[in-house]
């Protein structure tokens, strides 16, 4: 895969952005050979890029993008966001006794189908997805015996975009973070 200056730039840019606001950047593959013959981005557009706000949100945003000769071949794209608590339930006896650990994760999903123009051009807009707080999980959650009480210990949020081609197995963009 042949990297341009401006891809660089660009991809170098959204990371230092990132650090500087505690966003969280992804890891991205666009394979066309898991598109109609003849597709590419579209001029001035490249690869989306997906941000997660660590330190304010649960909310993970990646940016539009518009891919040129796909025919009348249709899209879906998807964004999925999972939140994973990670815990214990307590007995709520004098010495809070911890009884049982847990491990649980919550998907939040936003599905589109794209369909392209008239000239072959699909664009592909922003997507955007929300996981689940600690505070939405803990209500509810509840320990296999109603007197014990949970207690998030960790929490952690990750996510999956895909585009995929109708036709194709495999997403042509993929981007994890």
């Amino acid at each position: 895969m042949k990297l341009s200056l401006r891809r660089v730039l660009t991809l170098f840019a959204a990371l230092l952005f990132a650090l500087a606001t505690g966003m969280t950047a992804a890891y991205a593959v666009t394979d066309f050979d898991n598109a109609p013959q003849g597709a590419h981005y579209a001029n001035g557009f490249g690869e989306p890029v997906c941000t997660y706000d660590t330190l304010d949100d649960l909310t993970v945003n990646c940016t539009n993008t518009a891919i040129a000769g796909v025919g009348n071949t249709n899209a879906t794209v998807s964004l999925a966001v999972t939140s994973t608590f990670t815990g214990v339930c307590h007995n709520p006896g004098v010495n809070s006794k911890i009884v049982e650990p847990f491990t649980e994760s919550e998907e939040t999903t936003t599905t589109k189908q794209l369909f392209p123009s008239r000239n072959g051009r699909l664009v592909v807009p922003d997507q955007t997805a929300t996981g689940t707080s600690t505070e939405e999980f803990l209500d509810n959650f509840s320990c296999p015996n109603p007197n014990w009480e949970p207690e998030v210990t960790d929490s952690d949020v990750s996510f999956v975009y895909t585009l995929t081609f109708a036709g194709f197995d495999e997403p042509a963009i993929l981007i994890t973070g």
